[in-house]
């Protein structure tokens, strides 16, 4: 077993030494344990052997003589490739998480979630104030994509989108969204919800189907035009205060 990385965060919070320890490691809390009783941590240069210990996250903490920390919030785009789901385990298909080289990435959760085969710009965190802020309709959170259909666009469907459209078992309309046709059977959307096979339906609405579906940005956050399918990077300090969270 190996440690994670070295992360720093202040804090006056307490947390039970064994707990901490596997938080911010790769061990489990029995490995965890099992250090702690043998003299592995430390805290302010003493030797601490009880697993039970309330230690604040942001003491002088050590193993092996390493510092340990709580763990920073993470941000990350991936472009995600067909054939995968967005989940946190699926029995039948491939989860995103499963293209992350991480520590934990079973922490993370997808801001925004992308059908199976749909594919482009997913967002990953473990913060659950900025992923509310990106998923939340009160915040309008704008999200583009490009999409080809299997028939022509009639230019009314354009009026129809700015408008909102009555879904199939929705008792209201959809807010307002911006078409613009690129073509006869090719178009960017940019829709502020995210509801269940949105586009899609909306599509299905007026007679058409979507077959193909890709996005291209949430908010100020363009994919990365470098990102091959399946890879992923985290994002920048702007990417990330492009979002706005509800108690900023």
């Amino acid at each position: 077993m190996c440690l994670n990385r070295i992360y720093w965060v202040s804090s006056s919070k307490t947390i039970r030494l064994d707990r901490f320890l596997a938080t911010v490691t790769d061990y489990s809390r029995s490995d965890a344990k099992r250090l702690i009783k043998a003299g592995e941590v430390s805290l302010d240069g003493s030797l601490l052997t009880d697993p039970r210990a309330a230690v604040a996250e942001d003491a002088d903490i050590r193993l092996r003589g390493q510092p340990l920390r709580s763990a920073q919030p993470r941000y990350f785009m991936l472009n995600k490739p067909q054939d995968y789901v967005c989940a946190a385990r699926d029995r039948r298909h491939l989860t995103v998480l499963d293209l992350l080289d991480e520590d934990n990435p079973e922490k993370l959760h997808v801001a925004g979630r992308l059908d199976i085969d749909t594919t482009g710009l997913v967002l990953l965190t473990d913060d659950g104030n900025w992923s509310h802020a990106v998923t939340s309709p009160k915040q309008r959170c704008w999200k583009r994509y490009w999409l080809r259909t299997a028939e022509p666009i009639a230019e009314a469907a354009i009026t129809k989108f700015a408008k909102g459209i009555f879904l199939k078992d929705d008792k209201q309309r959809t807010l307002p969204a911006e078409l613009e046709i690129l073509d006869s059977c090719e178009a960017r959307l940019r829709i502020c919800e995210g509801r269940y096979h949105q586009v899609k339906r909306m599509f299905g609405a007026l007679g058409n189907a979507v077959i193909e579906l890709h996005r291209e940005a949430i908010g100020g956050i363009e994919l990365d035009e470098t990102l091959e399918e399946g890879e992923y990077r985290p994002l920048t300090a702007e990417e990330r205060a492009s979002v706005t969270t509800p108690n900023e």
